[in-house]
């Protein structure tokens, strides 16, 4: 296995450099194919709309990489929709996404929905609450699939500095994410940032796929992604450096749990109880518990649901 994987390294890990702006556009519009951008957005008035500007201004008005710019907002109680329809974007609120079917909290309920207010042929998620943003993070990791058709999915690989401190950030992928991929799926050991939020993906994988609602959406797609189409068809692309606000350490236990379940489920579906963590936070009488459930619905793969087929017909 560790053959294999090194094998990928060589032939699926790029830089953003090794595709030059000019190359990639030269091949979408050899091919045709349309690139949707989605930033999923909760709260981030504070960031979304330099986030939007960079996109806009560099691939969009420079140069016509992005067809499509969309921020779903999944329930911000602040600016956020504001900010990023000033920046240009297209805002789409989750509740109004398939409104026959209640939304749930979670980050991958609202990648989910974006399926649905999109139409390129390739989708890029991006995070909403990076800082110092590029262009490249887009760029690179759409890359891939406009000048390689056998590639589906590629996920973006980068610095994590842990902002006031030392070291890397990703704590969560080092003690949850990292040991159960090496354990239970070997083939996914050389992905660098295996829960990073930036990947692209081509539509005709990503609406075969069911999505998990909550955190643990990422580790869920790329497990899946691994069974239904491949290694080879799942790349890697060095950006840099990613700068975003970090969790404490309470919200990373939370999302620990829920990857934890997200791959607990794909190793033994079956009837299995719901789960929940209990936590404990100081108070005046001592540490007192407060118990989560733990994200374990996932929605359908998209192809399946009713809206989407007769979009698809029309």
């Amino acid at each position: 296995m560790l053959e294999e994987v090194e094998r990928w390294l060589s032939t699926r890990s790029w830089s953003a450099t090794d595709r030059p702006l000019h190359q990639i556009l030269a091949a979408k519009q050899r091919t045709g194919q349309t690139v949707s951008v989605v930033l999923p957005a909760l709260n981030e008035e504070a960031t979304v709309g330099d986030i939007v500007a960079v996109i806009r201004h560099d691939l969009m008005r420079q140069v016509p990489l992005v067809d499509e710019l969309v921020v779903v907002d999944s329930g911000s109680t602040d600016r956020t929709s504001e900010v990023a329809a000033a920046a240009g974007a297209r805002v789409v609120h989750r509740d109004d996404i398939l409104p026959r079917l209640p939304a749930v909290p979670g980050k991958g309920e609202v990648l989910w929905r974006s399926m649905l207010v999109t139409r390129g042929d390739i989708v890029c998620f991006v995070d909403a609450d990076l800082r110092d943003f590029s262009s490249d993070f887009v760029s690179g990791i759409v890359g891939p699939l406009l000048t390689d058709p056998d590639v589906d999915l590629v996920k973006a690989m980068y610095d994590r500095p842990l902002s006031g401190a030392a070291g890397q950030g990703g704590r969560v992928t080092e003690l949850m994410a990292r040991p159960l991929l090496n354990m239970h799926w070997p083939q996914l050991a050389g992905f660098v940032q295996p829960l990073g939020g930036e990947y692209a993906a081509r539509r005709s994988l990503l609406e075969q796929l069911p999505f998990p609602v909550g955190y643990g959406v990422e580790l869920g797609m790329l497990v899946d992604a691994l069974h239904l189409a491949g290694l080879d068809a799942l790349a890697q692309v060095d950006v840099g450096v990613r700068k975003h606000r970090h969790q404490d350490g309470q919200a990373l236990g939370r999302m620990a749990a829920a990857i934890y379940r997200t791959a607990q489920l794909r190793l033994a579906r079956g009837h299995l109880i719901r789960p929940s963590l209990t936590q404990f936070e100081r108070g005046e009488d001592g540490f007192e518990p407060r118990t989560y459930s733990v994200d374990t619905e996932e929605r359908p793969p998209m192809v399946d649901i009713a809206e989407y087929q007769a979009r698809r017909a029309a």
